[in-house]
């Protein structure tokens, strides 16, 4: 089994999503640029979506043909929709993500449609960017609890996932939107859905919400996975989901893993100061351990 994981940096677009502090392109670029710059390798930098729901990725265009982009990175964004991907295309992403979720409740709140309205709606997308040659990420939120119905089915959970891999998506990000995951629940996910999913081609994203997200990571990681989802200074949260605290810190896994002798790529020291201006324009302190015990 490989000892190194893939980091996908989602800092740029679920990290400041959720921020009621509006960004500049520039602001935007500069953060990104110091990711590739410190070693991450696959940035999420912005979501296609309605600025009426989302106003702080209403740049997302810009963000994308403004960065100088970094040979062996890939810029990716997330595409709920047609409108969503043609713009994404047009703008040269790398990669485009879907979002879907195994709580019927939560797809209504996030999306305003059923889940089996959710997958008519990603066929097209996923069909068109598999048209250009541009590979589908497919994110399955509400894993592990929803903020509305409470407890998720694991069944609901693998159908999801099976669907959108069977729809094209190379590979499924599963998703503790609210953090409430233990480590026995993260070991039932991963066996439930490498059933129907190849576990090379599966991904974890946790959040911090319970302060249980390292530990389910590194659950994860015994059980095989090697794709991890965190985000820079711990920041962000989910607009639909509240309560949820925030993404699982990229330094604090960078660190975990580094003292087990796993590779990631990632300078730490180089991470940490990647993302200083952007908590300084936001005037929050990092939700990292890490960041915090290292930074002066």
């Amino acid at each position: 089994m490989s000892n190194a994981v893939s980091i996908v940096e989602v800092g740029p677009r679920d990290g400041l999503q959720n921020e009621a502090t509006s960004l500049t392109t520039t602001d935007k670029v500069q953060f990104i640029e110091a990711l590739a710059q410190a070693g991450c390798k696959r940035i999420e930098v912005g979501s296609f979506v309605s600025p009426k729901w989302v106003p702080q990725m209403a740049n997302s265009d810009e963000v994308l043909t403004q960065i100088h982009r970094k040979p062996g990175v890939t810029y990716s964004a997330l595409t709920p929709n047609m409108n969503g991907v043609i713009q994404a295309i047009a703008s040269g992403v790398d990669e485009v993500a879907i979002f879907g979720a195994a709580s019927e409740a939560f797809t209504q709140k996030n999306i305003n449609c059923s889940i089996a309205e959710s997958i008519n709606r990603f066929t097209p997308v996923i069909a068109y960017a598999q048209a250009h040659s541009i590979p589908v990420r497919g994110y399955v939120s509400t894993v592990m609890g929803c903020p509305y119905s409470g407890n998720v089915p694991l069944k609901d959970v693998v159908n999801i996932a099976a669907q959108l891999y069977q729809l094209g998506c190379y590979e499924i990000s599963l998703g503790d939107t609210i953090g409430v995951g233990s480590p026995t629940q993260t070991n039932a996910l991963i066996a439930a859905v490498s059933d129907v999913v190849p576990i090379a081609s599966l991904a974890v994203h946790f959040h911090n919400t319970y302060g249980q997200a390292l530990a389910n990571v590194l659950t994860a990681i015994n059980a095989g996975i090697r794709i991890v989802d965190t985000s820079a200074a711990g920041l962000g949260g989910c607009p639909y989901a509240h309560g949820a605290s925030g993404n699982l810190a990229t330094e604090d896994l960078v660190y975990m893993l580094n003292g087990m002798g796993m590779a990631t790529g990632i300078d730490l020291p180089a991470l940490i100061a990647a993302s200083k201006p952007i908590l300084q324009t936001l005037n929050i302190r990092p939700a990292s351990a890490v960041n915090i015990a290292i930074s002066p």
